[in-house]
C-alpha cells in the first residue's frame, strides 16, 4: 500500500501561538483517514498547509511520494478539496456553476460535469437554481465541484458541518461511494466522532496542535474496554459499595445515574443483589464496550469533543 500524504514534523505558528506542533501524519491509498479533534485543535490549519494555502513555520509535507513545495502545481492538479461551506452563485444551477469552474480549472471532458453530477446524487437537480437548495445539497455540490477533475485524493474539511440528520447520511453515503467504487483516497476533518466511527478506515486524533494518536480504526477497536453498565437510583452510593465489596475502583460514574464496572465482567448477577440488598434501584444491566468518543475522552484528558 502506497502512502499518499506524508507529513515530518510539521508545525505551524502564529506568533506566539502554536496551531500545528511537530505533527507527523501518514495517510495511505485508498483509505478513508478521520482527522479528529475538537475545534480549534489544528485540523483545518493542518488541510491549508497539505492544499499549499498555508506555508509551514517548520517540517516537510510529501503527497504522492513528492516535495509538496517543489511540484506544487502538478501535485494539486491530482488533489479536490472543500474547506470550510463551499460558495456558488445562487441565481444559476448546479450545471451552469460547475461549467465557469470546468473553464476555470481547464476541464474538457465531455460529460465532465454530467458524471460528477451523478456521482453526488443530483442528476435529477439539474434546473433548479442553487439559491434553493438545502445545506446538505450545497455540500454535495461542493464535492461535485472537487471531482471535476478526477482527483486521486480528496480532502474534506467539516463535510457534514450543520447539516441535519438525513443531510449527514447521505454524506456518509457518498463519501464511502467514493472512496469503494473510485477509489479516492479521502482524508475527512470532524469533530463529530460518531461519524468518523461510522466511516473511517485510519483515525488521527490532533488536541491541541498535538497528533495524540494514529492508529486503523481496528487497532483502535481492540484498545477500547468492555464493561458492565448499571442505571442505579444512587450512583454515589452504588460506587462505595463497589469499593467495599468488590475491591475495585475500575469503574466511571457517569451521566443519569450511570456507572460503568471495568472489572468483575460476568458478575453483573452478584453487583446487581448487592446494590438492591441496599435500596439502590436498578433500572438497567447490560454488557458494552467503550466507543471511539470514550477513548477520545481518555485521549485528551476528559470534557468533550466541539
Amino acid at each position: 500500500m502506497s502512502v499518499v500524504i506524508k507529513t515530518t514534523n510539521l508545525t505551524k505558528i502564529y506568533g506566539n501561538q502554536i496551531s500545528v506542533d511537530h505533527l507527523n501524519m501518514t495517510v495511505n491509498q485508498g483509505e478513508i483517514y478521520g482527522f479528529l479533534g475538537r475545534n480549534g485543535a489544528g485540523k483545518t490549519t493542518t488541510i491549508r498547509m497539505l492544499l499549499g494555502l498555508v506555508k509551514p513555520t517548520h517540517g516537510q509535507i510529501e503527497i504522492f511520494g513528492e516535495n509538496l513545495f517543489n511540484k506544487q502545481k502538478e501535485i494539486l492538479r491530482r488533489i479536490g478539496s472543500i474547506v470550510e461551506v463551499p460558495g456558488f452563485y445562487e441565481n444559476l444551477t448546479a450545471a451552469e456553476n460547475l461549467l465557469i469552474n470546468a473553464k476555470i480549472i481547464g476541464v474538457h471532458k465531455k460529460n465532465a460535469i454530467e458524471e460528477v453530477l451523478e456521482m453526488v446524487g443530483l442528476q435529477h437537480e439539474t434546473k433548479k437554481l442553487v439559491g434553493k437548495y438545502s445545506l446538505g445539497m450545497k455540500q454535495r455540490l461542493g464535492i461535485a465541484r472537487a471531482l471535476l477533475h478526477y482527483p486521486e485524493l480528496l480532502i474534506l474539511d467539516e463535510p457534514s458541518n450543520g447539516l441535519d440528520p438525513i443531510g449527514i447520511k447521505e454524506m456518509r453515503r457518498l463519501i464511502k461511494t467514493l472512496a469503494k467504487e473510485r477509489n479516492i483516497t479521502l482524508l475527512i476533518s470532524s469533530h463529530i466522532l460518531s461519524e468518523i466511527e461510522q466511516l473511517a478506515d485510519h483515525v488521527g486524533i490532533i488536541h491541541e496542535g498535538k497528533l495524540l494518536e494514529e492508529a486503523t480504526y481496528d487497532q483502535l477497536r481492540k484498545r477500547n474496554r468492555k464493561y458492565l453498565e448499571f442505571q442505579v437510583s444512587n450512583d454515589n452510593k452504588a460506587a462505595m459499595l463497589l469499593e467495599k465489596h468488590f475491591d475495585t475502583y475500575d469503574y466511571e460514574v457517569h451521566d443519569d445515574g450511570n456507572i460503568r464496572v471495568y472489572s468483575h465482567l460476568g458478575e453483573q448477577g452478584k453487583i446487581n443483589r448487592l446494590f438492591v440488598q441496599h435500596g439502590i434501584e436498578v433500572s438497567k444491566i447490560m454488557m458494552s464496550e467503550d466507543r471511539l468518543e470514550d477513548y477520545f475522552t481518555r485521549l485528551v484528558g476528559g470534557g468533550t469533543i466541539g
